[in-house]
């Protein structure tokens, strides 16, 4: 019996062994080629992008200040009111209340000849024309974030529209949740329209721009120490294209892309490393999308520069440039 056992296992060993041997012989290898970038000019963002919702700026309760007999109201619920303006009188002539700011009386709790107490909730005025988003930031991102910070805003309500913003505050205390920090940034919405309190929001917080300046891929920038370089490619097309080594500098980025200062020129063709494996994928891979092969194209890692770029997250796309 262990005779015939010892046959069996050196019979598994051989046999497998030689479909290694001749799968490895047939299996084609990794190939490692490119495809081709236009160096692009234009306008280059940074963005940040969060979530939240609309608010009103100015939101009140109006609080009496007095214990006695209301007087006279001398408004109505849904009524609008200017700064200034009195809304309740008192009978023992103390001062009265007044709106605190332009808006609309959405709350009226008394009338005419009732007793409140003082630090009692009589009223509540909001102002429907100066709105505001607030949205959590990532403490990795937020020191980033600046008073006066161009915004842009989309709503889920109106998605073919953009809406603009400026930042108006940056929370000085984070929350702390599942390990993470995040700070609430408030923005004004520069003319609001017809969003409405409690519509939801996206926004992207412009961190940094440039203006008709020379942009690639990220995936085209490589290093070799502190050396940044392209490869720019003689032609537009990836096969048989022959390509030259090209130092460059670098400016701001983007998880998309990347200004390049100096090196390059308006309408070159620079090369983005990709890896060509033929294994058979089942997703639907950019190689398959993109020529019909059963291969998986995937970015080369490591000499490239990382997408972050050391940026913000948010890929802020370019404007009015090209390269979409």
């Amino acid at each position: 019996m262990k005779k015939w056992i010892m046959i069996g296992a050196i019979l598994v060993v051989v046999i497998g062994g030689c479909v290694w041997f001749f799968m490895k012989d047939n299996a084609e290898p990794v190939v490692a080629k490119s495809v081709p970038a236009k160096v692009e000019k234009g306008d280059l963002k940074v963005k940040i992008s969060g979530s939240g919702s609309v608010a009103a700026t100015n939101s009140k309760d109006l609080i009496s200040s007095v214990t006695g007999e209301v007087d006279e109201v001398l408004v109505e619920k849904n009524e609008l009111v200017e700064k200034g303006d009195e809304l309740i009188t008192f009978s023992d002539g103390s001062d009265p209340i007044t709106a605190p700011f332009d808006g609309t009386v959405t709350k009226l709790d008394v009338e005419e000849g009732d007793r409140v107490s003082s630090s009692e909730v009589v009223a509540h005025v909001t102002d429907y024309k100066k709105l505001k988003t607030t949205v959590s930031v990532d403490e990795m991102d937020v020191p980033s974030v600046k008073k006066g910070q161009t915004v842009e805003i989309k709503a889920s309500a109106f998605e073919d529209k953009t809406f603009t913003g400026e930042v108006t505050s940056v929370a000085k205390e984070g929350t702390y949740e599942n390990g993470v920090s995040s700070f609430d940034v408030t923005i004004k919405i520069d003319k609001p329209g017809d969003l409405k309190i409690g519509m939801s929001t996206e926004v992207s917080i412009v961190t940094n721009s440039v203006k008709d300046v020379l942009y690639v891929p990220i995936e085209a920038v490589q290093k070799d120490g502190e050396e940044k370089y392209v490869n720019i490619q003689q032609s537009g097309s990836a096969e048989g294209a022959t390509s030259t080594k090209a130092t460059v500098e670098t400016g701001i980025s983007n998880d998309r892309y990347i200004e390049i200062t100096s090196g390059l020129e308006e309408g070159q063709f620079v090369s983005l490393p990709i890896t060509i494996s033929n294994e058979n994928s089942t997703g639907s891979g950019f190689g398959g999308r993109n020529g019909g092969q059963d291969g998986e194209i995937r970015m080369q890692g490591g000499s490239g520069m990382p997408s972050g770029g050391g940026m913000p997250n948010g890929g802020g796309m370019p404007s009015g440039g090209g390269g979409q």
